[in-house]
């Protein structure tokens, strides 16, 4: 509790859904994967998202906390929370989506909406608390965001992202 007493602590947050948003966000913003791919000037826009991409499967705290949020998604209003904490991560990704457009990395003319759709059907249609799915159903709507990311000129998914994607499956 970083040296709070229990009344100090309690009267930051209201309620654990809090404390775990505030945790989250301290998290993500310490090791935030747009900032590092970013910072990488020898990538192209598409490299960058694939970088992005494939820090979401490091064994991080920050990755530990999203997997456990899972259970929370019953709670109305950590659900609204995270629709809102996704809102935000869409402008991250179109700027590297618009990236990839100038650099010729990526074929789109809807940055935009292609980063409002990555994020709607990675964030949300994937998550199986959300949308209830087996094993090998998950690996289809995996399969099927690839097909339509690439589709769309985003051909963020490649093998090694795959690979990844059924092993930790």
């Amino acid at each position: 509790m970083g040296g709070l007493t229990r009344g100090a602590f309690y009267h930051h947050f209201k309620s654990k859904e809090e404390v775990f948003d505030a945790l989250c966000e301290k998290l993500f913003y310490e090791s935030n994967p747009f900032e590092k791919a970013k910072s990488h000037k020898e990538l192209n826009g598409l490299e960058k998202l694939k970088c992005v991409l494939r820090t979401s499967f490091d064994e991080t705290e920050y990755h530990q906390l999203s997997m456990a949020s899972m259970q929370l998604m019953g709670i109305p209003a950590f659900l609204k929370k995270l629709i809102e904490s996704n809102q935000e991560l869409a402008p991250m990704y179109q700027e590297l989506i618009e990236e990839g457009i100038q650099d010729g990395s990526i074929q789109s003319e809807q940055p935009k909406l292609l980063a409002d759709l990555y994020v709607l059907l990675t964030n949300f249609w994937s998550i199986p608390t959300i949308y209830p799915m087996t094993a090998d159903e998950a690996w289809q709507k995996f399969l099927m965001i690839k097909s339509i990311m690439d589709n769309l000129g985003l051909p963020v998914i490649d093998d090694e992202i795959a690979k990844l994607c059924k092993e930790n499956a």
